[in-house]
């Protein structure tokens, strides 16, 4: 069962390629990191108390440094773009690090290969080198964002 619920973590991280993962914000995503927990760095390090510009820099240092970076004003084409480029550069990073088996940051066909006769492996219950409709988890759930409904994808 275990294999099972593993192959199929696999097959909904492959399924995220092509598919926006989540929606992110400015204080949310990688673009500031979460705020209370950056506040609480700089409380310890600065021993309990910190000034309105130690704040300030905790709070938004990206986004200032991308309004620094175009001139001093910033669109919102210009904040959108960053904001789906640092997103989709997370989801590259961990798509890679999911399938790449020799641990050199970069991804091939080998390495896709390798990871899709491991996930074979893990469904094909009874190793006769086939899938059956009932080597497939019960429940009507087939990843995170599919339905398996009598041999269809939906």
């Amino acid at each position: 069962m275990r294999k099972t619920k593993l192959a199929f973590a696999f097959i909904a991280l492959a399924g995220a390629v092509g598919t926006a993962a989540y929606a992110e914000n400015i204080d949310g995503g990688s673009m500031g990191g979460r705020p209370m927990m950056r506040l609480n760095k700089a409380m310890k390090d600065s021993h309990g108390s910190i000034s309105f510009d130690q704040f300030s820099n905790v709070m938004d240092s990206r986004l200032k440094k991308l309004v620094a970076d175009n001139g001093g004003k910033l669109t919102v084409e210009q904040l959108a773009e960053a904001l789906e480029k640092a997103r989709y550069q997370r989801m590259a990073k961990r798509i890679i690090a999911r399938y790449d088996g020799k641990d050199d940051g970069t991804l091939t066909s080998d390495d896709i290969g390798s990871r899709e006769k491991k996930i074979f492996a893990m469904l094909d219950r009874n190793d006769d080198g086939k899938i059956e409709k009932g080597e497939l988890p019960k429940g009507g759930r087939f990843g995170n964002h599919r339905q398996w409904n009598g041999g269809d994808m939906q």
